[in-house]
């Protein structure tokens, strides 16, 4: 499903989530002979070098809900803006979550999404900067069982609502025009993985998810994003 929304507000400085984070932050990235697999087909030869000081990585030591892992990306002063921004979960079955396309509206960034993980494991945001650079932050996150995780609403509920979108903004409007606010973007689609249960069948629930998500204030994008199976239900 492919999905555009069209904004009619202030710049938009990020996506806020309602998700509980325990206030004990992830544990740094550890060793990964998966990501040492995969690392060429997300980057390529790229030269990754340590983002933790310009992008700040927000994300719980042990998530709260594995299917609505709350993650936050935040641009530091002075940090090189950001083109492209790649969300990998190493152990997740799909381990690319999202990849987010960023127009120059969004920077500096500070971003928030719900993530599904599906055991203890990696979460690194990419950055590509509009300069070339390739920086890495992240965190290991203590969760299990996202993916298969039954949805929170049953089928028919989820596709009565499928699509329904909502944007609340979150700050008063400014006095004046061009001034950054912070917005959530809601969107209601149960982003089922393929890996849940009906729990009346017992049979696989068939994968049905966003795929693409674009957002724009009048003609201007602020950003597009291309996502999978590892993105939570509702987005957020």
């Amino acid at each position: 499903m492919r999905i555009t929304c069209l904004v009619g507000a202030a710049l938009l400085a990020g996506l806020a989530n309602a998700a509980s984070v325990e206030e004990k932050p992830a544990a740094p990235l550890q060793p990964s002979e998966r990501w040492e697999v995969m690392r060429a087909d997300v980057v390529g030869d790229a030269e990754i070098r340590d983002g933790s000081a310009l992008y700040a990585f927000e994300a719980p030591f042990r998530a709260y809900d594995a299917a609505m892992v709350p993650l936050h990306i935040i641009q530091a002063p002075g940090a090189p803006d950001v083109a492209r921004l790649t969300i990998v979960i190493d152990e997740n079955p799909a381990p690319v979550a999202a990849e987010f396309d960023l127009g120059p509206a969004m920077q500096p960034l500070d971003l928030e999404l719900r993530v599904r993980i599906d055991a203890y494991s990696n979460v690194r945001a990419i950055v590509e900067t509009v300069d070339g650079e390739t920086y890495m932050t992240g965190g290991f996150v203590r969760a299990s069982g996202g993916c298969s995780a039954p949805a929170l609403k049953d089928q028919a509920a989820s596709m009565a609502a499928l699509g329904e979108m909502k944007l609340r903004l979150l700050e008063a409007a400014p006095a004046q025009s061009g001034v950054r606010r912070t917005a959530q973007v809601m969107l209601r689609h149960p982003n089922y993985s393929g890996l849940q249960l009906d729990q009346l069948t017992q049979l696989y629930i068939p994968a049905k998810f966003v795929d693409s998500l674009e957002l724009r204030q009048g003609g201007e994008t602020l950003f597009t994003m291309s996502g999978g199976i590892s993105i939570s239900e509702d987005p957020t």
